[in-house]
């Protein structure tokens, strides 16, 4: 004599007051609605903020140069690098300087500057497809040191030689649509 198998019914009334509590739980702790503007960001980091030179710079085989501008709660970069060393093709290393854009978002916790986005042409418009340079997302996540209101010390996570940068232009937060 066989069994049955196992069987489990449950009314479709049931199994539908279920689903819309499981939605509703969903809904009411994970999902928010993304606001259509800007967030204001950081008042006092507001600006454009330029390094002129890293430590002992004559001496290191490569080094880049940061200027950074914040609007809101967004960042655009620009990295000049300066190598010795050939790292690629001369048409794209310029026989040892090249620039790089990057822009996004960026958050502020504590001491630390979280800056997402991508690599970026010139003019800051999304850089599609790579050439020697990178393209794509960009991340990084930089401990800050405030100095003076006008010199702020950048440490990379990823790097050793600190970003020492100076306010050159304050700017204040004007939010925008998205």
């Amino acid at each position: 004599m066989q069994k049955a198998p196992f069987t489990f019914y449950l009314a479709p009334s049931t199994f539908l007051k279920g689903l819309l509590l499981c939605v509703f739980c969903f809904l009411l702790t994970n999902c928010h609605m993304n606001a259509n503007v800007q967030t204001p960001g950081q008042a006092w980091l507001q600006g454009e903020w330029q390094q002129d030179s890293v430590p002992a710079q004559k001496q290191l085989i490569s080094y880049s140069l940061y200027q950074i501008r914040f609007d809101c709660d967004s960042f655009f970069m620009t990295i000049r690098t300066f190598s010795k060393a050939n790292y690629g093709a001369d048409s794209c290393m310029s026989k040892g300087h090249w620039t790089e854009y990057t822009a996004g978002h960026y958050e502020q916790r504590h001491d630390t500057l979280f800056l997402k986005g991508n690599y970026r042409k010139p003019d800051f418009t999304l850089k599609e497809q790579a050439d020697c340079l990178p393209a794509g997302v960009y991340k990084e996540i930089f401990t800050i040191k405030k100095k003076t209101d006008s010199l702020v010390q950048f440490s990379s996570t990823s790097g050793v030689i600190p970003v020492t940068a100076r306010l050159i232009k304050k700017t204040t937060c004007t939010i925008k649509p998205l």
